[in-house]
């Protein structure tokens, strides 16, 4: 490849956008994973694997990460929508609400 060709391949990054980027990412990795501790939560409810106090505590837990991701959503001007990968052929990483 010539220079002139990989300058044409060149990403013009600003500082900004990268920083946003990356805490996309980071956000989507935390909402899969909230989303999957939702439901193992909700599954131990269910078989009544938990006393009154763990629920209490999961509960909690959850209700102050969804608050916190919300307030990082609010701070870098994103959806929670904008928080799901294209996967193509496989469809999104996470399932649509």
């Amino acid at each position: 490849m010539t220079a002139q060709g990989a300058s044409h391949k060149r990403l013009d990054l600003e500082p900004d956008t990268v920083e946003r980027d990356l805490v996309k990412l980071v956000l989507t990795v935390v909402e899969l994973l909230r989303q999957l501790m939702e439901r193992q939560a909700v599954r131990r409810f269910d078989t009544g694997d938990l006393t009154e106090e763990q629920e209490e505590r999961i509960g909690l837990t959850l209700m102050l990460l969804e608050e916190r991701m919300a307030e990082l959503r609010d701070r870098y001007g994103l959806r929670p929508e904008d928080l799901n990968l294209d996967l193509g052929p496989l469809g999104p990483l996470l399932p649509r609400e």
